[in-house]
């Protein structure tokens, strides 16, 4: 039979089986069972005739969802918040896990550009960060501490102001993500081109090694957080823009469901950044190499590990349907 034709036998089907996921049907636990077994038994189909379809990814989704309405235990409904992050969420990055590769492409793209638009324009650094801010680093190179910055304010009320700044920062790269993803890419370019130039200029004053010691201790954690929070942005922007095989309205219910949670996930490691930056980050020059390094690889290997290294683990561990 031919994919088109197998599409149209089944059209109807399908159209019922998303009233249902979507609430918009109401079915008993026995009907929803025996929605997934016709499902699987279409999915099975389309993989072996069809394998590189889009028909087998919208088969493998709906079945997803109706797998998770009926075999959600209570052991995972009492320990939701653990289940989110441990198994829920390493799931939809791998499903996204492409919109990652953008993001990361993307990051080091722009970052580039900011070093080599400061490289090539003395005053791109000035543009991008601002005259007061430039000189007031300027002097504190001068007296001997680049990121003496870090050192203004308390310690809590240093946290607490940052965290806010890095959550709202965060919320933008996210939301406005609903443009087609292009609010998302302006933020994030904003965002890239200054850490470029401004890693550059300390480069360019002779303090590279001191400005990775401090700016790193939180920066690993921060930087990395906002990377996915554009891939989420990108996520909710390409639900809108390609639809699939869904009606627009479904594909961003489905976008900004699954998005929302990616986001959602970033906060521990915004909250620790901001507490590294409010806490540590400021005795960073009176730190011995070994122990600013280790707290920058740690942070890095620890958020690295859960978006790049542990959705691959958790769906490997999954049964697949």
């Amino acid at each position: 039979m031919r994919e088109i034709a197998f599409i149209k036998q089944n059209k109807e089907k399908w159209l019922a089986f998303e009233q249902a996921i979507f609430g918009k049907a109401k079915k008993n636990p026995d009907e929803m069972a025996n929605l997934y077994i016709q499902l699987v038994n279409d999915l099975s189909y389309a993989q072996t005739y069809y394998p590189k379809s889009k028909t087998v990814v919208y088969l493998n989704y709906l079945a997803s969802q109706i797998y998770q309405k009926i075999y959600k235990t209570k052991r995972e409904d009492k320990n939701r918040l653990l289940h989110f992050f441990k198994t829920e969420v390493p799931l939809i990055v791998y499903d996204y896990k492409r919109y990652l590769i953008y993001a990361f492409v993307l990051f080091f793209a722009t970052v580039a550009m900011g070093v080599v638009s400061a490289k090539y324009d003395e005053n791109f650094v000035r543009l991008i960060l601002g005259d007061q801010y430039v000189n007031m680093t300027l002097e504190n190179i001068k007296d001997g501490n680049p990121v003496a910055v870090y050192k203004s304010g308390s310690h809590l009320g240093s946290f607490i102001g940052i965290t806010l700044n890095n959550l709202y920062v965060g919320a933008r790269c996210y939301l406005y993500g609903i443009f087609g993803g292009i609010g998302t890419f302006y933020i994030f370019l904003q965002n890239s081109l200054m850490l470029g130039s401004f890693q550059y200029f300390f480069y360019q004053q002779g303090v590279f090694w001191e400005s990775v010691r401090g700016i790193w201790i939180h920066g690993s954690m921060e930087i990395f957080a906002i990377v996915i929070e554009s891939m989420a942005g990108f996520i909710l922007g390409a639900s809108i823009l390609f639809p699939r095989t869904y009606s627009r309205m479904n594909s961003f219910k489905i976008g900004f469901k699954n998005s929302f949670k990616i986001f959602l996930s970033t906060f521990p490691f915004t909250i620790a950044a901001g507490f590294l930056e409010g806490f540590i980050t400021r005795y960073s020059i009176e730190m011995e190499n070994w122990f600013s390094s280790f707290i920058i690889l740690f942070t890095l290997a620890l958020i690295s590990f859960y978006y790049l290294v542990y959705p691959f683990i958790v769906h490997k561990k999954t049964p697949s349907l």
